[in-house]
């Protein structure tokens, strides 16, 4: 069974089908989807979605690019997370390349919940837009520096020196459709280097597409795309790579039940 370990099945997007896609994810052999929220209000309606579908598991947490933070908000954060079905705190992290949300409310919103997720003994999904350095150096100031299973930096898309530095603060790192793009070949080097019990595989649906789907929109069912390309990459069997990669994701989200 394969783990889509980022999608976002909650999206106006998947409206109109939303059941039909997760019944093609299940024939595809997706065992798990995690769903992370943006805000607080989705956060309840990621949750609602997890009690819908047996597959599906949730993230809590307020995204760089949504305005307004407010430090009460960590309550209402720490009250979601509470749900049998949440595995994560996320998606946090910064953003500088949209600009929505100024650089010092970012780090505020992401420097709290970092703790938080120490406190509540939870992983982190970390949402990363050319802010490496400042990301990198939050994550190592924070209490989950150096504590087992502390998170991924999910749809990697820096450097080999973040990932590095990501790698020996006990990060995962997650990967997504462009590692099947022509013009990856840096990430596809990358990938290819990661050791294998830190590699997640996620969609980030509706976006980031693989091949040989890029344009449509994304679903869950397309992870098995990354997980080939990643076996090639890596010189190892399809099969190899699935395990792995779902091994991996069960030790990370440990509060993730079942087959997967």
């Amino acid at each position: 069974m394969l783990i889509d370990t980022h999608c976002h099945l909650d999206f106006e997007r998947f409206d109109d089908d939303r059941a039909a896609v997760a019944a093609r994810a299940q024939t595809a052999g997706v065992g798990r989807i995690i769903v992370p929220a943006l805000d607080l209000g989705n956060g309840r309606a990621v949750l609602h979605l997890s009690e819908q579908f047996d597959a599906v598991y949730a993230a809590v947490g307020v995204h760089p690019n949504s305005p307004g933070w407010q430090d009460n908000w960590i309550g209402a954060v720490r009250d979601l997370a509470q749900h049998a079905k949440v595995v994560a705190i996320g998606e946090i992290g910064l953003d500088y390349y949209w600009d929505k949300v100024p650089k010092p409310a970012q780090q505020r919103a992401f420097g709290l919940q970092l703790q938080l997720a120490a406190e509540l003994g939870l992983p982190v999904i970390v949402h990363n837009r050319e802010a490496s350095d400042d990301v990198i150096a939050m994550l190592a100031e924070s209490p989950l520096n150096g504590r087992p299973q502390p998170g991924v930096l999910h749809s990697f898309s820096a450097d080999w020196q973040t990932a590095v530095a990501a790698l020996d603060m006990g990060f995962y790192l997650g990967f997504t459709g462009p590692i099947t793009f022509k013009k990856a070949a840096e990430l596809r080097e990358i990938a290819s280097r990661v050791p294998a019990d830190r590699v997640l595989v996620e969609t980030d649906a509706p976006f980031l597409t693989p091949h040989p789907h890029r344009g449509k929109r994304n679903e869950p069912a397309y992870v098995a795309f990354v997980v080939e390309k990643l076996a090639e990459v890596r010189g190892v069997e399809t099969a190899v790579i699935a395990q792995q990669t779902s091994a991996n994701a069960h030790q990370l989200f440990s509060r993730m039940k079942g087959e997967g």
